[in-house]
């Protein structure tokens, strides 16, 4: 019978000892592995590759480490005994465990408050009372900002760096457009440390740069380049921002968008005769009883938001028009209003205007009709259309060939036939098209009597390219982004929409080259997401661009000749340097 103390030896239960007692069956009792590894629960196998690791390694270790020899668990508390006269020094100096972690790792010398506290009760040190406030260290955080103050705008020499260099592009233009002078023109509201002119430069600073509103706004707030912008030592905070633009009396948009409208010709960006207009929800997500639901295109639903009439001009690419004003009622007869807006600015109505079905009523494209205008619009498809469409022999369709299209459906039928619709005592001119990709066909109607078919649905087919500038609009001028920590009345965010477009349009066709049809988002990313140096001197600003690959294109374009006064900022010329 096997006693206990035997168990321990010849049924060992620790894997170090069952090793042990395996590897000494095999070297002093001399079996042979096939035999010694039943014994501990082992494979013939495996003991003999441990028999042979121990021939090379007989050092291995079996057994507890004694008292004397340092150990891994020990290696803490020597790294602990090194730093312990500096531990007890800094808790002299009236320091917590915390305080005493952080000075450590600013030292380069990191240790756990744990084992700051570890150390200093070996020590003999209690713990510290309850310190009032002012007992404690300063504790660290973000630097507080000046207050937004004109009085207080530095142009003294000196030289700094700013993450804001592209925008130093748009001044010569605002300063051609004697923007102050425009801005006293309306009633906007200001203060005497942020006067109108520097607040509407620091919201359109914000809307010139980046494709996202800067919710994080006060990430920037001591970047020198994008207060110099505005005219100010340092940016308005959010707060401020927020406020100016309900601050802002609704009457004043209309004002200053035809005062912007006048101006900005005076710079050569002419208007053309063909015009994209269209209806944008912008989604709310608030508690507001007073805001009517509208379809959102991108969801494909109804929800509540604010419904936005934009206008477009097709031949130059910017947006020349908008106006969030409007209730579901008044839809219809905005395009009305928009036409009185556009003949009292130009003195003429638009030759052409192109939109989708939804825009307004059969009553009021007579109108526009009897105006002289040219218009191309669909048609809304009923079940019995569709049918009588289908049912229409072969015979009455033909085929066309669709020029200048980089597109995989070229050869569409047509059904070309006059009409009288409801509401519109004259013909019209209705156009079904199939074999365009789309399931169902599609209906123009139009009253281009005598247009060439390929040319009308060639025109139209840029609807697609209308709603994917219109959102380009939206996107990368943030309309949609109602919900940001920077949140603005959708009036004045639309008027900032419409001056930024036209700021990027100025800027696309003084570069040429191909970029006047460039989207925003792209002249952001090749030409004003830049970083610059700004050197103030005596007898003006340079600012100097970091080395970018189309920096010669903004030499060409004539950006580096000519410095202009920029009033806002004691009439000091700007110098732009491209390196």
């Amino acid at each position: 019978m096997i006693t206990q103390p035997e168990r321990v030896f010849l049924e060992p239960t620790t894997p170090k000892q069952r090793q042990y007692e395996a590897l000494r069956a095999c070297f002093v009792e001399k079996q042979p592995p096939s035999q010694a590894a039943p014994r501990f629960g082992y494979s013939p196998g495996t003991l003999r590759v441990m028999c042979s690791r121990f021939r090379h390694n007989p050092s291995l270790s079996f057994f507890f480490p004694s008292a004397d020899s340092p150990t891994r668990a020990d290696k803490p508390l020597s790294r602990k005994l090194l730093l312990r006269d500096r531990v007890v020094a800094l808790r002299k100096q009236n320091l917590s465990v915390y305080d005493i972690a952080r000075a450590l790792a600013h030292d380069d010398t990191p240790l756990s408050p744990v084992m700051v506290g570890k150390i200093l009760r070996e020590q003999g040190f209690a713990r510290l009372p309850r310190r009032m406030d002012e007992e404690r260290l300063a504790p660290t955080g973000p630097i507080r900002a000046d207050k937004a103050d004109v009085a207080l705008l530095n142009l003294e020499p000196r030289t700094f760096p700013t993450q804001f260099g592209g925008l130093f592009l748009f001044l010569p233009y605002l300063a051609k457009l004697d923007f102050p002078s425009l801005i006293r023109q309306t009633d906007l509201p200001g203060t005497g440390m942020v006067p109108p002119l520097q607040a509407i430069l620091a919201l359109l600073a914000l809307k010139l740069f980046g494709n996202a509103r800067h919710s994080h706004v006060m990430s920037y707030v001591l970047d020198e380049g994008l207060a110099l912008f505005s005219g100010l030592n340092v940016t308005p905070k959010r707060s401020f921002l927020t406020e100016y633009s309900c601050r802002i009396d609704p009457a004043v948009y209309p004002v200053l968008m035809r005062l912007w409208f006048e101006r900005i010709q005076r710079l050569g960006l002419q208007r053309g005769r063909s015009l994209d207009l269209d209806f944008h929800t912008i989604p709310f997500h608030g508690q507001d009883a007073l805001v009517e639901k509208h379809y959102v295109s991108k969801r494909s639903r109804r929800q509540k938001g604010l419904l936005a009439f934009l206008a477009r001009d097709a031949e130059h690419n910017v947006l020349c028009y908008a106006n969030a004003e409007i209730r579901k009622s008044e839809q219809p007869d905005e395009i009305l209003r928009f036409l009185d807006f556009w003949k009292e600015r130009t003195g003429h109505y638009p030759d052409e205007l192109v939109f989708d079905s939804r825009l307004t009523t059969y009553a009021n494209l007579y109108r526009l009709d009897q105006m002289g205008i040219r218009f191309i619009t669909l048609r809304r498809r009923s079940r019995q259309m569709l049918h009588a469409i289908h049912a229409r022999p072969l015979s009455a369709w033909r085929r066309i060939e669709l020029p200048n299209l980089a597109r995989q459906f070229r050869t569409p039928r047509i059904l070309d036939e006059r009409i009288r619709l409801h509401d519109y005592p004259a013909s019209l001119r209705q156009m079904t098209i199939t074999d365009l990709g789309h399931e169902e066909p599609t209906l123009l109607l139009t009253n281009h009597l005598t247009l060439a078919a390929p040319t009308l649905i060639t025109r139209y087919a840029q609807r697609m390219i209308i709603e994917n500038q219109i959102a380009d609009g939206i996107d990368f001028f943030h309309m949609d982004a109602l919900s940001s920590a920077v949140a603005m009345k959708v009036n004045c965010d639309l008027q900032l929409t419409l001056m930024a477009s036209s700021l990027y349009r100025l800027l696309a066709y003084q570069i040429g080259e191909g970029y006047q049809a460039m989207r925003s988002r792209t002249l952001f990313q090749h030409f004003v997401d830049a970083t610059a140096q700004v050197h103030i001197a005596e007898n003006g600003i340079t600012v100097r661009f970091q080395k970018r690959a189309r920096n010669p294109l903004l030499v060409a374009a004539g950006f580096a000749e000519h410095p202009t006064h920029i009033p806002w900022l004691n009439n000091r010329k700007l110098y732009l340097v491209f390196g």
